[in-house]
């Protein structure tokens, strides 16, 4: 059958500059990362935190997510690298893909632990101003599987159908539902929902993130229902659609005992942050009086130098005196003459 219209899939996911390969996978999970950096740092900001933190931080929770994520996909999938002839060395190479979005959030939690602790953070405060940004991060990091032709659905005909060239893994050919696409758009909207929820009701300690967990896993569940990669399953059902069912259950119940045991938003998320606003804007002031005054000085300053000028050099000035000495001479003897002129006039007159 012809498919009209269909997603292709790249040819290679992977760009050799010279000896340095430059991966598609790779590239994507680096730009998610620095998307959710940065949208948490003006998060954070907004809730009165310091500009930077959520970067050294994320310095901690990015490299304990990347190796939770890995931990969790190797050992779910360990027939992929410990079963007979297969290589054990490849559990290491990330860059084929193969992070677990259970592992990188439960792992980075803990880095991101261990950060807020060293700035006295507390850590639900932090999750909440980086969640948008993990579910956006999500977002762009899937688009990663489609450089290496992985996480796709069953056989379809829709117009959007990913067609799959590869024939390698066990691949088949052929034009599959992109579920690496659904996921992704689904992670924008979980996002869009998190900064909504948060600005409508002043989501505090911890619900912001509870509330991207929640909203991630109904999504997950019916896309991850949709794939035919090869995976664990109990009862019928995929490993990941118990997880997901379970971390869902897990979120809103922390949702709902948290928002009657602390009701409300965080009053201060970081220590000292307050203050170190209240000292830079007095330090802009400062500076602004200190132009002031500068300005008065130089005035003051050059009306000092006219009177020092002119008691160094008094030439000027005595220049200045007997030139109206001068003046008014002439002026005397003018009126004088006049008079004189006046006096013979009346004289011949009589």
């Amino acid at each position: 059958m012809e498919y009209l219209a269909y997603i292709p899939s790249p040819s290679r996911g992977v760009i050799h500059l010279g000896p340095i390969p430059l991966r598609g996978y790779a590239f994507c999970i680096i730009i998610g990362v620095f998307v959710a950096v940065w949208l948490g740092n003006r998060r954070w900001i907004a809730r009165g935190g310091r500009t930077g933190t959520v970067a050294d931080i994320a310095v901690w929770a990015v490299p304990f997510g990347l190796v939770g994520g890995r931990l969790y996909h190797v050992i779910t999938d360990y027939e992929l690298y410990f079963s007979e002839g297969r290589d054990w060395v490849d559990a290491f190479k990330v860059w084929q893909g193969g992070l677990g979005i259970w592992g990188a959030i439960a792992l980075g939690a803990v880095g991101a632990w261990i950060g807020c602790r060293r700035r006295g953070i507390p850590l639900p405060a932090y999750a909440d101003a980086i969640a948008p940004g993990i579910a956006f991060a999500q977002a762009i990091g899937r688009w990663g599987n489609w450089f290496n032709q992985e996480l796709y659905g069953r056989e379809t005909h829709v117009p959007w159908a990913l067609h799959i060239t590869s024939s390698e893994g066990g691949r088949v050919p052929g034009y599959y539902h992109p579920t690496f696409l659904y996921e992704s758009l689904w992670c924008i909207g979980v996002g869009f929902l998190v900064i909504w929820a948060d600005r409508r009701f002043k989501l505090g300690h911890g619900r912001a993130f509870a509330l991207y967990v929640a909203a991630y896993c109904v999504g997950r569940g019916w896309i991850e229902y949709m794939r035919v990669d090869d995976a664990h399953h109990f009862l019928g059902l995929r490993l990941n659609d118990w997880t997901a069912m379970l971390v869902f259950l897990l979120a809103v119940l922390y949702i709902v005992l948290s928002t009657k045991k602390r009701p409300g938003r965080e009053a201060v998320v970081e220590p000292g942050a307050a203050d170190g606003t209240a000292e830079a804007d007095a330090a802009g002031e400062s500076g602004r009086s200190g132009e002031s005054g500068a300005g008065g000085t130089a005035e003051s300053g050059e009306a000092g130098d006219t009177a020092e000028a002119e008691k160094t050099d008094p030439a000027p000035r005595a220049e200045s005196a007997a030139a109206d000495d001068g003046g008014k001479a002439e002026a005397e003897e003018d009126a004088e003459a006049d008079t004189k002129d006046e006096a013979g006039s009346a004289a011949k007159k009589s």
